[in-house]
């Protein structure tokens, strides 16, 4: 068989046709992960106004590190009996300027965090910058280090 400029313009376009689907298709895993983050960051900040233990539980990872804007570092169980006992309360919490990094089975979000706690009576305004470190083992995102800081 002759191979003539038609066979190689059409062998040619099959495999640019191959090599773009093949990119969507990463894209469209990634942009489908990211859409599953965004919705673990937006169920633990649920969790939070709910103080809901079972939810923490479920979306937080064992070898948890959660770090507060104040330095204080807390364990998986240490950051669940302190956000559920009730001693201090959300009573909003908004995320802006969020954005999610995805390299494998791990994914950094950020976002600013603004909102109001009430403990003792006492309303305390809170704007603070949040690094979260989540981690997809299996099936599902779960918080695997969380650091908060001040902002200026």
């Amino acid at each position: 068989m002759e191979i003539t400029r038609r066979h190689l313009v059409l062998a040619s376009t099959g495999a640019l046709c191959m090599t773009a689907l093949s990119l969507s298709s990463a894209v469209a895993a990634q942009s489908t992960d990211e859409s599953v983050l965004v919705q673990a960051v937006e169920a633990f900040r649920n969790a939070m106004l709910k103080a809901d233990r079972s939810q923490f539980d479920g979306l937080c990872a064992e070898q948890l590190s959660y770090g507060h804007s104040g330095g204080r570092i807390e364990t998986k169980s240490q950051f669940i009996d302190g956000a559920t006992s009730g001693r201090s309360r959300w009573k909003f919490i908004t995320l802006t300027d969020q954005t999610q990094q995805i390299v494998g089975n791990t994914a950094i979000a950020r976002h600013i965090l603004t909102g109001e706690t009430e403990r003792d009576g006492q309303t305390n305004p809170v704007k603070i910058g949040v690094l979260m470190v989540w981690h997809k083992p299996a099936d599902h995102w779960t918080l695997l280090a969380r650091q908060a800081y001040k902002l200026e």
